[in-house]
């Protein structure tokens, strides 16, 4: 499965310069299959997230369309306060766990108000090069450029290379060459990007009637989970009674969740509690319990996306919950037959305390405005008092981080 080495952002929102992980050959340490974010209010976590769904946005979508979205409102308040360079995206990621990295960068500018992709470039090492700048096998500056086909990248034998001229500046040339046969790496990482998982789970839609139907995986609001219950009750019976049994253990009296049909067609969830003869249906359930059977649903795709967004999992959870929960989410992380990858921001200690070092970062602002990161792995007090056992949320709550970032 793909996995992602490490991301640098730039110029987007609070995140004027920020880099996580390994970014290029032997350059610190490859992100963490599960990667947790905290810092005060305003610090960038949301922004954080919103970058990786700008980037799946451009893809999709447009990047004028991605920009444009009314949590984003446009350009001019992406791009960094006080900067007149573009955006910039820089990803480092491996296709499978034998293949050579890959670098995706992207930069995003606008003329009259208008964004438009500046350039794009793909670069991957030569098979058997070990040293040097990996070479590109797309290259693109204002929509034209030259692509090389196949597996081979420039000067090896067979390269087939061809000029190409994009007609529309709005749309990501992976875009357009990522549904070409001639190009299976940029296939391959279009794929990728795609099936990122964003979650925006809300629980009033999760509470609606959706028509009867079953649907393989979570919708990023959580609108379609009776669907989801409905394909794995039929289709993996052995997987959603897991989710049953995990269910049971963390919110005492549900016995039995199912799907019914109502009288006009649309799908109903019924939660069957101890104590209770008549059924009680999504309509009724609390916030957390929707949220905590919408997380497990999603930890237990038979098909799991590559990576996995969430912002705050805490709220609405009963506090006791947030350890477990974290490691369900980190368990599942670190799986050795899963390579999914999960990042998270919280502000919940508890969540926290659950998680390693080398998988929780700081984030602040410093005094410019700009998010700076740290992981808290890196610093020498924090590491120094987790490996005599003291948990690490409880360290952030007893305000041990105090560690600041040079302004």
């Amino acid at each position: 499965m793909p996995r992602l080495l490490g991301i640098r952002i730039q110029n987007f929102k609070s995140l004027a310069d920020v880099t996580l992980g390994q970014t290029g050959y032997g350059q610190a340490e490859p992100l963490e299959s599960l990667s947790c974010f905290i810092g005060p209010n305003g610090c960038g976590k949301s922004s954080l997230l919103d970058a990786f769904g700008f980037l799946a946005d451009c893809l999709r979508r447009g990047v004028e369309a991605a920009c444009d979205k009314p949590q984003r409102g446009g350009f001019a308040r992406l791009r960094t306060q006080g900067s007149d360079q573009p955006i910039q995206f820089d990803l480092y990621y491996r296709e499978t766990a034998n293949s050579r990295p890959i670098t995706y960068s992207f930069q995003i500018d606008e003329d009259n108000g208008v964004p438009f992709v500046l350039s794009e470039h793909l670069r991957q090492r030569r098979k058997g090069q070990k040293w040097g700048q990996p070479y590109p096998f797309l290259r693109l500056e204002y929509g034209k450029g030259e692509v090389w086909a196949g597996e081979a990248t420039e000067e090896e034998e067979g390269t087939t290379r061809q000029d190409i001229q994009l007609e529309d500046t709005d749309r990501l040339g992976i875009t357009t060459l990522g549904q070409l046969s001639d190009h299976p790496r940029i296939v391959g990482f279009r794929s990728y990007i795609e099936s990122w998982y964003l979650s925006y789970f809300v629980p009033d839609a999760a509470r609606r009637l959706p028509p009867v139907g079953a649907q393989k995986h979570l919708d990023r609001t959580g609108e379609n989970l009776g669907n989801v219950v409905q394909y794995l009750e039929r289709s993996h019976p052995e997987r959603f009674e897991r989710i049953l049994e995990r269910i049971q253990r963390r919110i005492p009296g549900i016995h039995a969740i199912k799907t019914t049909k109502s009288p006009d067609g649309r799908l109903l969830l019924e939660f069957n509690e101890a104590g209770y003869t008549d059924p009680f249906y999504q309509q009724s359930m609390s916030d957390g319990t929707l949220k905590l059977f919408a997380y497990l649903l999603l930890l237990e795709d038979p098909e799991p996306p590559a990576f996995i967004g969430i912002e705050e999992p805490e709220n609405g959870l009963y506090h006791k919950l947030l350890d477990e929960l974290a490691r369900e989410f980190r368990q599942h992380a670190e799986r050795s037959q899963n390579k999914t990858q999960i990042l998270i921001t919280t502000h919940s200690p508890y969540f926290v305390d659950a998680l390693k070092p080398e998988q929780v970062w700081l984030m602040e602002k410093d005094a410019r405005g700009h998010t700076q990161v740290k992981r808290t792995a890196d610093m020498p007090t924090i590491k120094a008092l987790t490996q005599e056992g003291l948990p690490l949320g409880s360290l952030w709550y007893s305000e041990h981080f105090e560690e600041r970032f040079a302004l």
